[in-house]
Protein backbone atom coordinates (compact mmCIF):
# COMPACT_ATOMS: atom_id res chain seq x y z
CA UNK A 1 0.00 0.00 0.00
CA UNK A 2 1.41 3.41 -0.95
CA UNK A 3 1.50 6.39 1.38
CA UNK A 4 2.17 10.09 1.41
CA UNK A 5 5.21 10.98 -0.73
CA UNK A 6 8.17 12.62 1.02
CA UNK A 7 11.64 13.60 -0.11
CA UNK A 8 14.94 14.08 1.74
CA UNK A 9 18.65 13.63 1.20
CA UNK A 10 18.87 11.26 4.16
CA UNK A 11 16.31 8.95 5.77
CA UNK A 12 17.52 8.24 9.32
CA UNK A 13 15.84 5.31 11.07
CA UNK A 14 15.94 5.73 14.83
CA UNK A 15 15.92 8.84 17.01
CA UNK A 16 18.20 7.46 19.73
CA UNK A 17 21.60 8.82 20.70
CA UNK A 18 23.36 7.46 17.60
CA UNK A 19 20.75 8.75 15.16
CA UNK A 20 20.79 12.16 16.83
CA UNK A 21 24.60 12.38 16.89
CA UNK A 22 24.85 11.44 13.20
CA UNK A 23 22.13 13.90 12.18
CA UNK A 24 23.74 16.67 14.22
CA UNK A 25 26.96 16.41 12.21
CA UNK A 26 25.00 16.52 8.94
CA UNK A 27 23.24 19.65 10.19
CA UNK A 28 26.55 21.28 11.15
CA UNK A 29 28.73 20.26 8.22
CA UNK A 30 26.36 20.01 5.23
CA UNK A 31 23.21 21.58 3.84
CA UNK A 32 21.48 18.18 3.61
CA UNK A 33 17.84 17.54 4.46
CA UNK A 34 16.93 14.71 6.83
CA UNK A 35 13.80 12.65 7.46
CA UNK A 36 14.07 11.07 10.94
CA UNK A 37 11.70 8.18 11.73
CA UNK A 38 11.39 7.13 15.38
CA UNK A 39 9.38 4.47 17.23
CA UNK A 40 9.51 6.55 20.41
CA UNK A 41 7.34 9.57 21.19
CA UNK A 42 10.39 11.81 21.54
CA UNK A 43 14.12 11.64 20.75
CA UNK A 44 16.38 9.64 23.02
CA UNK A 45 15.73 6.05 22.00
CA UNK A 46 16.05 3.59 24.89
CA UNK A 47 16.44 6.45 27.39
CA UNK A 48 12.67 6.88 27.12
CA UNK A 49 12.24 3.33 28.47
CA UNK A 50 15.12 3.22 30.93
CA UNK A 51 14.71 3.04 34.70
CA UNK A 52 14.18 6.52 36.19
CA UNK A 53 17.22 6.41 38.48
CA UNK A 54 19.71 5.49 35.76
CA UNK A 55 22.59 7.86 35.14
CA UNK A 56 25.21 7.98 32.46
CA UNK A 57 28.11 5.68 33.27
CA UNK A 58 30.59 8.21 31.85
CA UNK A 59 30.94 11.98 32.29
CA UNK A 60 28.14 14.00 30.68
CA UNK A 61 30.69 15.98 28.67
CA UNK A 62 31.35 12.96 26.44
CA UNK A 63 27.72 12.22 25.58
CA UNK A 64 25.02 13.64 23.33
CA UNK A 65 25.69 15.51 20.09
CA UNK A 66 28.80 17.41 19.06
CA UNK A 67 27.12 20.81 18.75
CA UNK A 68 25.56 21.07 22.21
CA UNK A 69 27.10 20.50 25.63
CA UNK A 70 25.35 18.14 28.02
CA UNK A 71 25.65 19.26 31.63
CA UNK A 72 27.96 21.93 33.03
CA UNK A 73 31.20 20.00 33.65
CA UNK A 74 30.45 20.03 37.36
CA UNK A 75 32.47 17.78 39.63
CA UNK A 76 30.21 15.90 42.05
CA UNK A 77 30.77 16.97 45.65
CA UNK A 78 28.74 14.20 47.29
CA UNK A 79 27.66 10.61 46.71
CA UNK A 80 29.43 7.59 45.31
CA UNK A 81 30.66 9.57 42.28
CA UNK A 82 32.24 12.22 44.53
CA UNK A 83 35.29 13.90 43.05
CA UNK A 84 34.48 12.93 39.46
CA UNK A 85 32.63 14.70 36.66
CA UNK A 86 28.83 14.73 36.78
CA UNK A 87 26.71 11.91 35.34
CA UNK A 88 23.50 13.09 33.66
CA UNK A 89 20.24 11.58 34.90
CA UNK A 90 17.68 9.86 32.71
CA UNK A 91 15.47 12.94 32.78
CA UNK A 92 18.36 15.22 31.85
CA UNK A 93 19.34 13.05 28.87
CA UNK A 94 15.77 12.90 27.53
CA UNK A 95 15.30 16.66 27.98
CA UNK A 96 18.65 17.31 26.28
CA UNK A 97 17.78 15.32 23.15
CA UNK A 98 14.35 16.94 23.00
CA UNK A 99 15.99 20.38 23.17
CA UNK A 100 18.36 19.45 20.34
CA UNK A 101 15.37 18.44 18.25
CA UNK A 102 13.09 21.36 19.15
CA UNK A 103 15.68 24.13 19.33
CA UNK A 104 18.18 23.09 16.64
CA UNK A 105 17.00 20.45 14.19
CA UNK A 106 13.41 21.47 13.51
CA UNK A 107 13.98 25.26 13.36
CA UNK A 108 16.63 24.65 10.71
CA UNK A 109 13.89 23.66 8.27
CA UNK A 110 16.10 20.81 7.09
CA UNK A 111 14.90 18.10 9.49
CA UNK A 112 11.46 16.53 9.56
CA UNK A 113 10.77 14.34 12.58
CA UNK A 114 8.23 11.49 12.62
CA UNK A 115 7.83 10.08 16.15
CA UNK A 116 5.62 7.09 16.92
CA UNK A 117 6.36 5.63 13.49
CA UNK A 118 7.85 2.34 12.38
CA UNK A 119 10.10 1.85 9.38
CA UNK A 120 9.14 -1.20 7.36
CA UNK A 121 11.29 -1.51 4.25
CA UNK A 122 12.12 0.09 0.90
CA UNK A 123 11.89 3.63 2.34
CA UNK A 124 8.35 3.06 3.59
CA UNK A 125 7.15 3.72 7.15
CA UNK A 126 3.84 3.76 9.00
CA UNK A 127 2.38 5.44 12.04
CA UNK A 128 2.02 3.33 15.19
CA UNK A 129 -1.06 5.24 16.35
CA UNK A 130 -2.95 6.07 13.15
CA UNK A 131 -3.45 4.76 9.63
CA UNK A 132 -0.92 7.18 8.13
CA UNK A 133 1.69 5.73 5.77
CA UNK A 134 4.66 7.40 4.11
CA UNK A 135 6.97 6.71 1.17
CA UNK A 136 10.32 8.50 1.15
CA UNK A 137 12.55 9.25 -1.78
CA UNK A 138 16.02 9.59 -0.20
CA UNK A 139 19.57 9.43 -1.48
CA UNK A 140 20.81 7.60 1.63
CA UNK A 141 19.15 5.38 4.25
CA UNK A 142 20.82 5.45 7.68
CA UNK A 143 20.14 2.58 10.10
CA UNK A 144 20.60 4.00 13.60
CA UNK A 145 18.94 0.94 15.20
CA UNK A 146 21.44 -1.77 14.23
CA UNK A 147 23.14 -1.82 17.65
CA UNK A 148 19.79 -2.99 19.08
CA UNK A 149 20.00 -1.36 22.51
CA UNK A 150 17.58 -3.07 24.89
CA UNK A 151 16.58 -2.31 28.48
CA UNK A 152 14.49 -4.57 30.77
CA UNK A 153 11.23 -2.63 30.36
CA UNK A 154 11.33 -3.13 26.60
CA UNK A 155 10.71 -6.89 26.67
CA UNK A 156 9.55 -9.68 29.02
CA UNK A 157 12.17 -11.77 30.84
CA UNK A 158 13.79 -14.54 28.82
CA UNK A 159 12.85 -17.00 31.57
CA UNK A 160 9.49 -18.27 32.82
CA UNK A 161 7.88 -16.79 35.93
CA UNK A 162 5.44 -19.14 37.62
CA UNK A 163 2.28 -18.20 39.46
CA UNK A 164 3.08 -17.14 42.99
CA UNK A 165 6.37 -15.46 42.07
CA UNK A 166 6.79 -11.75 41.43
CA UNK A 167 9.28 -10.49 38.88
CA UNK A 168 9.51 -6.87 37.68
CA UNK A 169 11.88 -4.72 35.65
CA UNK A 170 13.91 -2.38 37.82
CA UNK A 171 11.90 0.57 36.44
CA UNK A 172 9.27 -0.04 39.11
CA UNK A 173 11.62 0.17 42.10
CA UNK A 174 11.04 3.88 42.84
CA UNK A 175 7.27 3.38 43.07
CA UNK A 176 6.92 0.01 44.78
CA UNK A 177 3.91 -0.27 47.09
CA UNK A 178 5.06 -1.53 50.45
CA UNK A 179 8.17 -3.51 51.29
CA UNK A 180 9.46 -7.01 50.59
CA UNK A 181 11.26 -9.42 52.85
CA UNK A 182 13.94 -10.01 50.25
CA UNK A 183 15.11 -8.60 46.92
CA UNK A 184 16.70 -10.82 44.30
CA UNK A 185 18.55 -8.95 41.54
CA UNK A 186 18.90 -11.00 38.34
CA UNK A 187 21.72 -9.97 36.05
CA UNK A 188 25.43 -9.28 36.52
CA UNK A 189 25.86 -6.32 34.17
CA UNK A 190 25.77 -2.61 34.86
CA UNK A 191 21.96 -2.65 35.10
CA UNK A 192 22.17 -5.25 37.87
CA UNK A 193 24.77 -3.16 39.64
CA UNK A 194 22.51 -0.11 39.41
CA UNK A 195 19.62 -2.09 40.94
CA UNK A 196 21.81 -3.22 43.84
CA UNK A 197 23.13 0.30 44.41
CA UNK A 198 19.59 1.72 44.34
CA UNK A 199 18.48 -0.70 47.03
CA UNK A 200 21.54 -0.05 49.19
CA UNK A 201 21.20 3.71 48.77
CA UNK A 202 17.59 3.47 49.95
CA UNK A 203 18.44 1.67 53.19
CA UNK A 204 17.82 -1.93 52.17
CA UNK A 205 20.17 -4.03 54.28
CA UNK A 206 22.80 -5.97 52.31
CA UNK A 207 21.55 -9.21 53.88
CA UNK A 208 18.12 -8.61 52.31
CA UNK A 209 19.63 -8.64 48.82
CA UNK A 210 20.49 -11.72 46.77
CA UNK A 211 22.30 -11.25 43.47
CA UNK A 212 22.05 -13.78 40.63
CA UNK A 213 25.37 -13.44 38.81
CA UNK A 214 25.79 -15.88 35.87
CA UNK A 215 29.27 -14.48 35.18
CA UNK A 216 31.69 -12.29 37.10
CA UNK A 217 32.73 -9.20 35.17
CA UNK A 218 35.82 -7.12 34.67
CA UNK A 219 35.01 -3.47 35.35
CA UNK A 220 36.54 -0.09 34.48
CA UNK A 221 37.35 2.41 37.21
CA UNK A 222 35.34 5.49 36.26
CA UNK A 223 38.16 7.66 37.59
CA UNK A 224 40.13 6.59 34.52
CA UNK A 225 37.50 7.94 32.12
CA UNK A 226 37.62 11.64 32.88
CA UNK A 227 38.40 14.82 30.97
CA UNK A 228 39.05 18.43 31.94
CA UNK A 229 41.57 18.84 34.71
CA UNK A 230 41.75 15.04 35.06
CA UNK A 231 42.58 14.47 31.40
CA UNK A 232 46.30 13.93 31.90
CA UNK A 233 45.65 11.06 34.31
CA UNK A 234 43.11 9.59 31.90
CA UNK A 235 45.59 9.72 29.02
CA UNK A 236 48.29 8.09 31.10
CA UNK A 237 46.06 5.30 32.30
CA UNK A 238 44.27 4.55 29.04
CA UNK A 239 47.35 4.71 26.88
CA UNK A 240 50.69 4.70 28.69
CA UNK A 241 49.97 2.17 31.40
CA UNK A 242 48.01 -0.18 29.16
CA UNK A 243 50.88 -0.18 26.67
CA UNK A 244 53.28 -0.91 29.53
CA UNK A 245 51.07 -3.76 30.68
CA UNK A 246 50.98 -5.31 27.21
CA UNK A 247 54.76 -5.00 26.93
CA UNK A 248 55.51 -6.62 30.28
CA UNK A 249 53.03 -9.52 29.92
CA UNK A 250 54.13 -12.83 28.43
CA UNK A 251 50.63 -14.29 28.01
CA UNK A 252 46.99 -13.26 27.95
CA UNK A 253 46.41 -14.58 31.47
CA UNK A 254 49.39 -12.63 32.73
CA UNK A 255 48.11 -9.56 30.90
CA UNK A 256 44.82 -9.62 32.80
CA UNK A 257 46.61 -10.31 36.07
CA UNK A 258 48.81 -7.28 35.46
CA UNK A 259 45.84 -5.11 34.48
CA UNK A 260 44.18 -6.05 37.75
CA UNK A 261 47.36 -5.44 39.75
CA UNK A 262 47.66 -1.95 38.27
CA UNK A 263 43.98 -1.22 38.94
CA UNK A 264 43.28 -0.77 35.24
CA UNK A 265 40.50 -3.36 35.57
CA UNK A 266 38.45 -3.98 38.70
CA UNK A 267 36.33 -6.92 39.84
CA UNK A 268 33.78 -7.58 42.53
CA UNK A 269 35.61 -10.57 44.03
CA UNK A 270 39.40 -10.55 43.87
CA UNK A 271 39.46 -14.34 44.27
CA UNK A 272 37.49 -15.00 41.08
CA UNK A 273 38.62 -14.80 37.48
CA UNK A 274 35.93 -12.87 35.54
CA UNK A 275 34.57 -14.36 32.33
CA UNK A 276 32.59 -11.29 31.24
CA UNK A 277 33.66 -7.88 30.03
CA UNK A 278 30.98 -5.41 28.91
CA UNK A 279 32.65 -2.00 29.43
CA UNK A 280 30.82 -1.41 32.72
CA UNK A 281 32.24 1.38 34.89
CA UNK A 282 32.16 1.79 38.66
CA UNK A 283 33.79 4.03 41.21
CA UNK A 284 35.77 2.62 44.09
CA UNK A 285 32.98 3.82 46.41
CA UNK A 286 30.33 1.94 44.41
CA UNK A 287 32.46 -1.19 44.38
CA UNK A 288 32.81 -0.96 48.16
CA UNK A 289 29.02 -0.87 48.47
CA UNK A 290 28.46 -3.79 46.08
CA UNK A 291 30.93 -5.91 48.04
CA UNK A 292 28.62 -5.66 51.08
CA UNK A 293 26.17 -8.04 49.36
CA UNK A 294 27.09 -11.52 50.58
CA UNK A 295 24.45 -13.63 48.85
CA UNK A 296 25.81 -14.06 45.33
CA UNK A 297 24.23 -16.89 43.33
CA UNK A 298 26.71 -18.15 40.73
CA UNK A 299 24.81 -21.06 39.16
CA UNK A 300 24.35 -19.81 35.63
CA UNK A 301 21.38 -18.12 34.02
CA UNK A 302 17.82 -18.26 35.34
CA UNK A 303 15.58 -20.76 33.58
CA UNK A 304 12.43 -20.44 35.69
CA UNK A 305 11.26 -18.66 38.82
CA UNK A 306 8.85 -20.70 40.93
CA UNK A 307 7.08 -19.67 44.09
CA UNK A 308 9.71 -21.15 46.40
CA UNK A 309 12.71 -21.87 44.20
CA UNK A 310 14.58 -20.40 41.28
CA UNK A 311 15.83 -22.84 38.65
CA UNK A 312 19.20 -22.02 37.10
CA UNK A 313 21.52 -23.65 34.58
CA UNK A 314 23.41 -25.44 37.30
CA UNK A 315 21.04 -26.02 40.16
CA UNK A 316 18.41 -24.24 42.20
CA UNK A 317 18.27 -21.54 44.84
CA UNK A 318 15.59 -20.84 47.44
CA UNK A 319 13.16 -17.98 47.04
CA UNK A 320 9.67 -17.16 48.36
CA UNK A 321 6.44 -15.34 47.48
CA UNK A 322 7.68 -12.46 49.66
CA UNK A 323 10.78 -12.02 47.52
CA UNK A 324 10.77 -9.40 44.78
CA UNK A 325 12.73 -10.60 41.76
CA UNK A 326 14.21 -7.71 39.79
CA UNK A 327 14.92 -8.41 36.14
CA UNK A 328 18.13 -6.75 34.89
CA UNK A 329 18.94 -9.14 32.04
CA UNK A 330 18.27 -7.11 28.89
CA UNK A 331 21.26 -6.75 26.59
CA UNK A 332 22.07 -3.07 26.47
CA UNK A 333 25.38 -3.73 24.70
CA UNK A 334 24.54 -6.59 22.39
CA UNK A 335 27.51 -7.99 20.50
CA UNK A 336 26.41 -7.44 16.92
CA UNK A 337 28.33 -8.79 13.92
CA UNK A 338 30.35 -6.13 12.15
CA UNK A 339 29.06 -5.09 8.75
CA UNK A 340 30.18 -2.44 6.27
CA UNK A 341 29.19 1.00 7.51
CA UNK A 342 28.83 2.26 3.94
CA UNK A 343 27.16 0.03 1.34
CA UNK A 344 25.66 1.82 -1.64
CA UNK A 345 22.83 4.00 -0.43
CA UNK A 346 22.84 2.35 3.02
CA UNK A 347 24.74 3.58 6.09
CA UNK A 348 24.75 1.32 9.16
CA UNK A 349 25.84 3.09 12.35
CA UNK A 350 28.16 1.02 14.55
CA UNK A 351 30.84 1.51 17.20
CA UNK A 352 34.26 2.46 15.86
CA UNK A 353 35.80 2.64 19.32
CA UNK A 354 35.09 0.28 22.17
CA UNK A 355 31.68 1.01 23.65
CA UNK A 356 31.67 4.58 22.32
CA UNK A 357 28.56 4.47 20.15
CA UNK A 358 27.69 8.16 20.21
CA UNK A 359 31.19 9.37 19.34
CA UNK A 360 31.26 6.75 16.59
CA UNK A 361 27.97 7.93 15.09
CA UNK A 362 29.22 11.51 14.98
CA UNK A 363 32.50 10.35 13.42
CA UNK A 364 30.61 8.42 10.73
CA UNK A 365 28.55 11.54 10.07
CA UNK A 366 31.72 13.54 9.51
CA UNK A 367 33.21 10.93 7.19
CA UNK A 368 29.98 10.91 5.20
CA UNK A 369 30.03 14.70 4.96
CA UNK A 370 33.72 15.22 4.21
CA UNK A 371 34.94 12.22 2.18
CA UNK A 372 34.17 10.70 -1.19
CA UNK A 373 34.41 7.06 -2.23
CA UNK A 374 32.85 4.11 -0.45
CA UNK A 375 36.15 2.23 -0.08
CA UNK A 376 37.86 5.14 1.67
CA UNK A 377 34.88 5.77 3.92
CA UNK A 378 34.81 2.14 5.05
CA UNK A 379 38.57 2.17 5.57
CA UNK A 380 38.14 5.10 7.97
CA UNK A 381 35.10 3.52 9.65
CA UNK A 382 36.09 -0.01 10.63
CA UNK A 383 33.60 -1.31 13.24
CA UNK A 384 34.77 -2.38 16.70
CA UNK A 385 31.94 -4.69 17.90
CA UNK A 386 30.81 -4.57 21.50
CA UNK A 387 32.70 -7.00 23.76
CA UNK A 388 31.26 -9.87 25.75
CA UNK A 389 34.24 -11.83 27.12
CA UNK A 390 37.69 -10.88 28.42
CA UNK A 391 39.20 -12.06 25.15
CA UNK A 392 37.08 -9.43 23.43
CA UNK A 393 39.00 -6.84 25.43
CA UNK A 394 42.02 -7.72 23.29
CA UNK A 395 40.00 -7.53 20.09
CA UNK A 396 38.49 -4.14 20.94
CA UNK A 397 41.86 -2.80 22.11
CA UNK A 398 43.40 -3.90 18.82
CA UNK A 399 40.51 -2.41 16.84
CA UNK A 400 40.90 0.89 18.69
CA UNK A 401 44.62 1.02 17.97
CA UNK A 402 44.25 0.13 14.30
CA UNK A 403 41.55 2.77 13.81
CA UNK A 404 43.53 5.40 15.70
CA UNK A 405 46.60 4.62 13.61
CA UNK A 406 44.65 5.04 10.38
CA UNK A 407 43.04 8.28 11.58
CA UNK A 408 46.45 9.66 12.58
CA UNK A 409 47.50 9.54 8.91
CA UNK A 410 44.85 12.11 7.99
CA UNK A 411 45.57 15.67 9.14
CA UNK A 412 42.02 16.86 8.39
CA UNK A 413 40.55 14.02 10.43
CA UNK A 414 42.88 14.76 13.33
CA UNK A 415 41.77 18.39 13.27
CA UNK A 416 38.12 17.28 13.44
CA UNK A 417 38.88 14.94 16.35
CA UNK A 418 40.64 17.70 18.26
CA UNK A 419 37.41 19.72 18.23
CA UNK A 420 34.96 16.88 18.85
CA UNK A 421 33.66 17.15 22.38
CA UNK A 422 32.44 13.53 22.18
CA UNK A 423 36.02 12.25 21.89
CA UNK A 424 37.01 11.58 25.49
CA UNK A 425 40.68 11.29 24.46
CA UNK A 426 40.56 14.81 23.05
CA UNK A 427 43.05 16.97 24.93
CA UNK A 428 42.34 20.42 23.50
CA UNK A 429 38.64 20.63 24.41
CA UNK A 430 39.25 18.85 27.70
CA UNK A 431 41.52 21.65 28.85
CA UNK A 432 44.81 19.76 28.71
CA UNK A 433 47.68 19.38 26.30
CA UNK A 434 49.56 16.28 25.26
CA UNK A 435 53.28 16.69 25.82
CA UNK A 436 55.17 16.15 22.55
CA UNK A 437 57.64 13.71 24.06
CA UNK A 438 54.81 11.73 25.64
CA UNK A 439 52.90 11.65 22.34
CA UNK A 440 55.96 10.35 20.51
CA UNK A 441 56.54 7.63 23.09
CA UNK A 442 52.90 6.58 22.99
CA UNK A 443 53.02 6.32 19.19
CA UNK A 444 56.02 3.97 19.38
CA UNK A 445 54.39 1.94 22.15
CA UNK A 446 51.19 1.66 20.12
CA UNK A 447 53.03 -0.03 17.24
CA UNK A 448 54.52 -2.59 19.63
CA UNK A 449 51.14 -3.13 21.30
CA UNK A 450 49.43 -3.79 17.96
CA UNK A 451 52.04 -6.40 17.02
CA UNK A 452 51.70 -8.20 20.34
CA UNK A 453 47.92 -8.17 20.38
CA UNK A 454 47.84 -9.51 16.82
CA UNK A 455 50.19 -12.33 17.79
CA UNK A 456 48.16 -13.27 20.86
CA UNK A 457 44.90 -13.27 18.95
CA UNK A 458 46.40 -15.28 16.08
CA UNK A 459 47.51 -17.91 18.60
CA UNK A 460 44.04 -17.99 20.18
CA UNK A 461 42.32 -18.31 16.80
CA UNK A 462 44.72 -21.04 15.67
CA UNK A 463 44.09 -23.04 18.84
CA UNK A 464 40.32 -22.56 18.40
CA UNK A 465 40.61 -23.99 14.88
CA UNK A 466 42.53 -27.00 16.18
CA UNK A 467 39.97 -27.59 18.93
CA UNK A 468 37.09 -27.26 16.46
CA UNK A 469 38.62 -29.75 14.06
CA UNK A 470 39.25 -32.19 16.89
CA UNK A 471 35.58 -31.89 17.79
CA UNK A 472 34.49 -32.48 14.21
CA UNK A 473 33.52 -28.87 13.50
CA UNK A 474 34.97 -26.31 11.16
CA UNK A 475 35.04 -22.66 12.15
CA UNK A 476 33.37 -20.31 9.68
Amino acid sequence: MSGKKLEADYLVIGGGAMGMAFTDVLMTETDATVMLVDRQHQPGGHWNCAYPFVRLHQPSSFYGVNSKTLGSDTIDATGWNKGLYELATNGEVCAYFDQVMQQQFLPSGRVRYFPMCEYQDDQHFVSLISDAEYDVVANKVVDATYMNVMVPSMRPPAYEVAEGATCVPLNVLPRLPGTWDRYMVIGAGKTGMDACLFLLKNSVAPDQIAWVMPRDAWLFDRADIQGGQMFERTLGRWKGEIFDTIAESKSIDEFFANLSARGLLLRLDETRQPTMWRCATVTQAELEQLRKINTIIRSGHVQRIEANSIVLDHGTAPTSPSTLHIDCTADGLERRPATSVFAGRDITLQSLRMCQQVFSAAFIGHVEAAYDGEALKNELCTPVPHPDTPLDYLRTALGNLLNAGRWAQDAELQAWLEHSRLDFLNASDAGGEVDGELAQRLAVDAVAAVAKLQRWLAEVDAQAEVDAQASGYTLE
